[in-house]
């Protein structure tokens, strides 16, 4: 189970990383190419609710079966593809696997352990995720630069095929009380993320206001408000939307979408920055992006001590989020051309810590503020608005990425009319991170000036994001602290949206 809970995170880590050498190799379009890391978030999210109803429904091993065999499938098809839209089909199916491992290897280990052996398991848990965050952007860059970026998907492929050796060894079980699957709702969400995925990720290339993009945003909205209705109507529904009501739950659900903003959005993208604008091998990169991922495994500690030492969960929490903030910030002020590991260490290093405050306490402290029956709900509310927040605002900040440079292109690329390309294919290349090969068709006098404009274009779209980033992480921080205050006693009480009497303490659920 930790070797899986190792694996997974890696897909979405490593993706990013890989994508210029994918895109050299298939010659994709930059939103075709997109889709690698997309289609896997996309699914990942949405199918993690479902994933968990079949899970109690069908049997907590056979589903967890199904997703290593849909995971180790779809890594093996992603290895041979030689066909962008058959790997973006393939990062979708193993996305759906993904979602089918987590939900049930969760439940798997919840049943298969007791007390205090139960605590040191999702301690390692913890360790193994944070692990596959930490090393993925590493090692993806190493196998790409080394073996070729198919040998990362085929690691995938070798390493699930160990888990599923372990299959028989494993304990079935279901949950007596299991609802039905809520397929209603689950298909108006995946359809509505779909839409606004597409739309954001197509604005660029199709024109904002054309009428492609305009009607996926439409077709997001309306399927969005179909969903709610559905969701009202359901007995069993996939989100229960009482716990909207619930204040501090929402906050603790908007953490999460601080983190993306400030740090996830990072993950896949950042890397190609620093392929385009340091000249950085995939290797270089991926290992950058350790002074970032690193942090995550000792921190959650010193969040434990802060808790034992007297600190609310409410003061840790405020903490990681202004670590958040300041790291994009502090990111956005000191990103320029040729930045070395020394401009990079104290921003990213800052936003490893941010996230390693929070890793694991939000998860911990929703079970203080529902009722207990509303515990696995809110759990899989949590993890969806999670993976969903990173999969809409990861295509959002490349969208934006996108249009900045592309802007900055058309404003500037007539100074060398040696180049005879399109600035729309100009700006997708940069933003895959390949400029090698738009330089190789400059004569060589003119490809140092012509590097130096692209670098300045592409530096000043960061930048723009990143601040943009740290105004939205501020406003959510502020808006998140007030939301935790304690209410006032007195304050009725109900089941379900309303805050309930704590069944434990802040501090027992954070030092858990």
């Amino acid at each position: 189970m930790l070797l899986t809970l190792l694996i997974l995170p890696t897909s979405v880590t490593g993706s990013g990383v890989a994508l210029p050498h994918i895109g050299l190799d298939t010659d994709a379009s930059l939103d075709a190419l997109q889709w690698v890391v997309h289609a896997y978030n996309l699914t990942f999210a949405s199918f993690m609710l479902a994933c968990g109803a079949l899970a109690d429904l069908l049997g907590r091993r056979r589903v967890f079966t199904i997703g290593a065999v849909l995971f180790t499938v779809a890594s093996l098809v992603s290895a041979v593809a030689t066909d962008i839209y058959v790997l973006d089909l393939a990062r979708a199916v193993a996305g759906v696997g993904a979602a089918g491992l987590l939900t049930s290897g969760s439940s798997i280990l919840a049943t298969s352990f007791e007390g205090a052996a139960r605590t040191r398991v999702f301690a390692a848990v913890g360790i193994a995720t944070g692990g596959g965050l930490a090393l993925g952007a590493m090692i993806a860059g190493v196998l790409a630069d080394t073996l070729g970026w198919r040998s990362f998907y085929g690691a995938h492929a070798v390493l699930m095929l160990l888990v599923l050796f372990a299959v028989p060894f494993m304990r079935e079980s279901r949950s007596e009380s299991a609802a039905k699957v809520d397929w209603p709702g689950t298909a108006t969400f995946v359809g509505s993320l779909f839409l606004l995925m597409l739309g954001m990720v197509e604005g660029p290339q199709w024109g904002w206001a054309s009428p492609g993009v305009l009607g996926c945003l439409a077709g997001a909205v309306l399927l969005m408000a179909v969903f709610v209705v559905v969701e009202k109507r359901q007995t069993h529904p996939m989100f229960d939307l009482r716990l909207l009501r619930n204040a501090k739950f929402m906050a603790l659900c908007l953490i999460p979408v601080v983190v993306t903003f400030a740090f996830v959005i990072l993950l896949p993208l950042l890397p190609n920055y620093l392929l385009v604008a340091n000249k950085s091998t995939s290797q270089a990169a991926g290992s950058t992006m350790l002074l970032m991922t690193l942090p995550i495994l000792p921190t959650p500690l010193l969040a434990g001590r802060l808790v034992k030492w007297g600190w609310s969960a409410r003061s840790v929490f405020a903490l990681s989020l202004a670590c958040l903030t300041l790291g994009v910030a502090w990111l956005a002020v000191v990103l320029e051309p040729g930045i070395g590991l020394g401009g990079l260490a104290g921003p990213l290093i800052l936003l490893g810590i941010g996230l390693g405050l929070n890793f694991g306490l939000v998860d911990g402290a929703v079970l203080t503020v529902v009722a207990p029956e509303a515990t696995g709900t809110a759990a899989g509310f949590l993890n969806t608005l999670r993976l969903g927040s990173e999969a809409v605002v990861i295509a959002a900040a490349g969208s934006a990425l996108v249009n900045l440079v592309q802007k900055w292109l058309n404003e500037g690329v007539d100074r060398f009319p040696a180049y005879k390309g399109d600035p729309a294919d100009l700006a997708n290349n940069i933003n895959s991170g390949d400029l090698t090969g738009p330089l190789e068709k400059l004569p060589a006098d003119v490809r140092p000036s012509f590097f130096d404009f692209v670098a300045e274009g592409f530096t000043d779209a960061w930048q723009a994001v990143l601040w943009a980033s740290a105004v939205i992480c501020a406003l959510l921080s502020v808006a998140i602290y007030m939301m935790l205050a304690e209410r006032k006693p007195g304050v009725t009480v109900a089941r379900g949206g309303q805050e309930p009497a704590p069944h434990r303490s802040e501090a027992t659920a954070a030092s858990t």
